[in-house]
């Protein structure tokens, strides 16, 4: 079945709102072609490119790229930098296109350990695309979980204390309008590449009712294909949320 059969396919009325994807495997990916990490994640950036395109081209309403993590800090230095220069190259160049396809784009994370330069560029370079319409892509940029809930707590417990907020209005919908993603649903699919089976620190609060959709393959040869058999499957799942 080809692509266009399998867009065919899918039901209107079942689309997920919002789909997530941990990007894994362009380490190992390199690693078996005897070429370095880094050229391993440039090669992924294709990937980057079919899934926004196909997300676009279903007309999903959100999507969010799990970029860097708080934990990837602690690779070799030189990775990271060049990690943090890729990433924002990808945006500069391709900012244009993704809104001329109406994607409206935003980084979502920590600002802890990024400079105030990159965090400028990556906002202004933004900027160009907060007047679409379209689909809502969200890079986790310096994204860790925990951090996001325990920074969460921090400017709650700051509001409580200039009496902006009461202890008894805290509430999970509260919890959630202070986290990165305030704007945005929780994700209704969560895909991981690689065929690691864990969240490995990811939405872990908005994640609470999500589908999985694991594979074996690694990100750099994840294409068109393999994410619509994600959205495939998980249109043909029952979501309960608890319920019977």
């Amino acid at each position: 079945m080809d692509y266009h059969e399998k867009i065919s396919l899918l039901s209107k009325e079942k689309m997920p709102r919002h789909i997530a994807i941990i990007m894994d495997g362009n380490g190992r990916w390199a690693k078996q072609r005897g070429k370095n990490r880094l050229f391993g994640h440039q090669a992924g950036v294709k990937s980057v490119r079919a899934v926004i395109e196909a997300g676009v081209e279903i007309e999903l309403e959100c999507m969010t790229l799990y970029a860097f993590s708080t934990e990837n800090w602690n690779r070799p230095k030189t990775e990271v930098q060049a990690l943090l220069k890729m990433i924002q190259n990808y945006l500069v160049k391709e900012i244009k296109e993704l809104s001329d396809n109406n994607v409206i784009v935003n980084f979502i994370g920590s600002k802890k350990h990024i400079s105030e330069s990159y965090r400028e560029k990556i906002h202004k370079t933004c900027q160009m695309s907060w007047t679409n319409t379209g689909m809502r892509l969200n890079i986790a940029m310096n994204y860790g979980g925990r951090i996001e809930i325990t920074e969460a707590v921090q400017q709650i417990a700051e509001d409580i204390e200039k009496g902006k907020i009461k202890r008894d209005d805290i509430s999970e919908s509260l919890i959630s309008s202070y986290l990165y993603t305030a704007q945005y649903p929780d994700p209704d699919l969560i895909i991981r590449t690689s065929g690691e089976y864990r969240l490995s620190n990811y939405l872990i609060w908005q994640s609470a009712y999500s589908e999985f959709w694991f594979t074996d393959t690694l990100w750099p040869d994840f294409g068109k294909d393999e994410f619509l058999d994600a959205v495939l499957d998980y249109q043909n799942r029952q979501r309960r949320f608890g319920k019977v």
